[in-house]
């Protein structure tokens, strides 16, 4: 119970590599806030999964590149449980076109959600988050990458990376900043219109030849999300399985 008493906000909790860090902190004593933009039922069948199994959660909906729903986010959690000990900031949206096909609307989402997103968690985390506290936002092993088609998407995982780093230095208090840059992992969502053969070919890409499950990445956000943790700080977690 390595979380025990801490009270952590997970960004878009409702699917994915969300769910499972929200399942598994919650399984190592955290109280869970999972928050979630549009999937309702998702982030409902989320908490329903952590209090099942005896723990505590409660879901807020908030769209994260809204700065007015983060200040709510962050109020109501406080209101409820006192504080914020751990942000997890793992909400992200991705479209996969080549840059010259990219909409000025393709291009405003992604930068919305995956860079302005995180800004505004982090600037309601430099008053919010508890002394010691701990921060990790959730980059991609693509940009480390010349993948086609995932041109402004890597661009703006670029940007979280770069914000980790200087953010780290700014904020004290003993809060630890870091990344993590998950490779290509086995969700719904990542799955969703891809070929055997463009998935075996990426499974073939990295030193284990399988997708990352999304318990796989779990694990290193438990480990980063923890005191053990603490002289890690300014860093971006390369979660992949020696892809890059």
């Amino acid at each position: 119970m390595i979380l025990e008493n801490k009270i952590v906000i997970v960004t878009g909790a409702s699917r994915g590599i969300g769910r499972e860090i929200a399942l598994l902190l919650a399984e190592n004593g955290a109280k869970v806030v999972v928050n979630h933009s549009n999937s309702e039922a998702g982030a409902k069948e989320t908490v329903a999964a952590i209090v099942d199994k005896g723990g505590t959660a409660f879901s807020i909906k908030a769209d994260v590149s809204n700065r007015a729903e983060v200040t709510h986010l962050f109020d109501e959690t406080i209101a409820r449980y006192g504080k914020v000990d751990v942000l997890i900031n793992n909400a992200g949206v991705m479209v996969s076109k080549a840059i010259r096909e990219n909409t000025q609307e393709d291009f405003d989402k992604q930068f919305d959600v995956n860079v302005r997103g995180v800004f505004n968690t982090l600037q309601e985390a430099d008053g919010k988050l508890a002394d010691n506290g701990n921060i990790i936002n959730v980059s991609s092993s693509t940009v480390k990458l010349m993948f086609p088609t995932y041109g402004l998407y890597s661009a703006s995982k670029a940007a979280v990376e770069q914000m980790t780093r200087v953010f780290s230095k700014e904020i004290g208090r003993g809060v630890s900043v870091n990344a993590i840059a998950p490779g290509a992992t086995e969700t719904e969502l990542f799955l969703k219109g891809k070929t055997q053969e463009f998935i075996d070919k990426l499974s073939g890409m990295n030193a284990f030849n399988r997708l990352a499950k999304p318990l796989d990445i779990a694990k290193v956000v438990l480990f980063l999300a923890s005191d053990d943790s603490k002289w890690i700080s300014g860093q971006v977690i390369g979660a992949n399985g020696a892809l890059v």
